[in-house]
């Protein structure tokens, strides 16, 4: 513990990730936590869903909660206690699906909160899976690779133990502070207790290709992003509000977080015409009107740990906060819960607010925010591309077969005779670029990423409906799907004992 504490000490502010600091500074004292914010907003949308009141208490409860403490040995005859979580908030369907974060700051109230925010996004999304969520009590930076290893795989076995993983029962999958490497210790340890089981591969996601894992799972949350906020923009309702074009290439992005999500949420933006002007991180943020380029920024960083140096026209924001208050179209909080509240909220220029991390914005900043007429489009729907494509990796590991496998090759034999017949029809031949363009079958990349898309659309399509039906903003819109769809699942089945 001596050797532990002494480590602790030792490491740099740069490395420190969500920190209580971080998701206190621009709140007020009286604002709600996390979990309280997710409990407002289910409540205020409750209050109009016409569902039986019995039912709303039971879907606002957690079903399902654990915490484990273990032993890890760190060498040199020293041990350390690490504890762990995991909350299974509905089993309305069947497995329930969540991350497991690795984080100093996790505990079960958080684990809570998001698990129930996995349930309403699960929902809203129509991913058929029920909500939960998990986390280890660590800061990964300060351990080693090998003392991770141990770390995720005895509280894999605890998880096993307590019936709280399972392909048809509990599915993590990666968040802060986890990724594919940890994913594949899971898959690996969970294999040693059910060594029968052929779907095995499916009790977790966001594992390598090489592990059961599938293509575009990797930047699924931020194309999801991406695919939702340019759905909003095309919206007429949004571009009167906004005075926007409704155009992605006319827009100009600061993004919070230059984690996966924030990375791949701002390559697709730029990808797409628009110019990503501010990007933050915990050291500091990094700001230029004239645009940034997101893959040498990103390698730079990468390479670094900060914006320090990258450009000598860029200017470096100290306060890497303040990168939420500069003028912008579209402002992407992708990183932390709480991050505009009551102190901050004001200060906000930007016309449109995509919600790429969980709880970025507190209840009563939301209601400041819409109240001045900016846009405000929800967690709960916006960052749910990472779980559709988890569904896609679950379908994949369940049917044992790589999507486009079976049909690669029949569409593109037909394609080909289609090609065929309009080059006699057109009396052209057409080039071998315009040939391989036409005829290509679809890939495994392919089919998830259009998959995604038609996903974010319809649920976006849903959102806005709702909203215009309801004469709601769009997070209650969303919220009030998510209820109406668990509802009439809980209800249809006749909730056995609920009588």
């Amino acid at each position: 513990m001596v050797a532990a504490a002494t480590r602790r000490a030792a490491m740099p502010a740069l490395l420190r990730s969500m920190t209580t600091s971080a998701t206190q500074v621009a709140c007020e004292s009286h604002e709600p936590t996390f979990l309280q914010s997710v409990e407002s907003y289910y409540d205020q949308a409750a209050k109009i869903s016409n569902v039986n009141p019995g039912t709303l208490s039971h879907l606002r409860a957690v079903d399902s909660l654990l915490r484990v403490t273990f032993p890890i040995e760190l060498g040199d005859g020293k041990y350390e206690v690490i504890e762990g979580y995991r909350a299974q908030h509905s089993r309305h369907r069947l497995p329930v699906k969540g991350g497991i974060r690795y984080s100093e700051e996790v505990d079960l109230q958080e684990v809570e909160a998001l698990a129930s925010l996995m349930t309403y996004k699960c929902a809203v999304v129509d991913v058929p899976f029920g909500g939960a969520k998990g986390g280890v009590k660590i800061d990964p930076r300060k351990y080693t690779v090998e003392q991770l290893e141990r770390i995720t795989r005895r509280f894999t076995m605890e998880l096993c133990q307590k019936n709280f993983i399972g392909v048809g029962t509990d599915v993590p999958a990666p968040d802060v502070g986890t990724g594919p490497r940890e994913m594949s210790w899971i898959v690996d340890t969970y294999r040693q207790f059910n060594p029968n089981d052929v779907n095995a591969a499916g009790c977790v996601t966001g594992k390598p290709l090489s592990q059961g894992g599938v293509r575009g799972r990797t930047e699924s949350t931020g194309l999801g992003i991406y695919y939702s906020i340019r759905e909003f923009l095309s919206y007429p309702e949004v571009q009167k509000k906004t005075g926007l074009t409704g155009q992605v290439k006319d827009a100009s992005v600061v993004v919070q977080g230059f984690g996966n999500v924030g990375y791949y949420v701002s390559k697709f933006f730029e990808n797409n015409g628009a110019k990503v002007i501010g990007v933050g991180e915990r050291d500091c943020a990094i700001y230029d009107p004239n645009g940034l380029n997101v893959e040498d920024l990103h390698k730079y960083y990468t390479e670094k740990g900060t914006f320090r140096g990258f450009s000598s026209t860029a200017q470096i924001i100290e306060d890497s906060v303040k990168i939420l208050e500069t003028e912008c179209d579209i402002l992407i909080p992708a990183a932390l819960e709480r991050q505009i509240g009551l102190v901050n909220c004001d200060k906000i220029k930007a016309k449109v607010i995509g919600e790429g991390a969980n709880g970025p914005v507190t209840p009563a900043a939301h209601e400041a925010l819409e109240k001045r007429g900016v846009v405000v489009l929800p967690d709960l729907l916006l960052n749910a591309g990472g779980v559709t494509v988890s569904y896609f990796e679950w379908l994949k590991n369940l049917s044992h077969v790589r999507f486009g496998r079976m049909n690669k090759k029949w569409d593109e034999a037909m394609r080909l005779k289609l090609f065929t017949l309009v080059e006699e029809n057109a009396g052209r031949t057409l080039t071998e670029a315009e040939r391989k363009a036409i005829v290509h079958g679809a890939e495994e990349a392919d089919l998830v990423y259009s998959g995604l898309e038609d996903t974010m659309i319809q649920a976006c399509e849903e959102t806005r409906q709702t909203a215009s039906l309801k004469n709601v903003d769009f997070r209650t819109a969303a919220y009030l799907n998510a209820i109406q769809k668990i509802a009439a699942v809980y209800e249809g089945s006749g909730m056995l004992f609920m009588h």
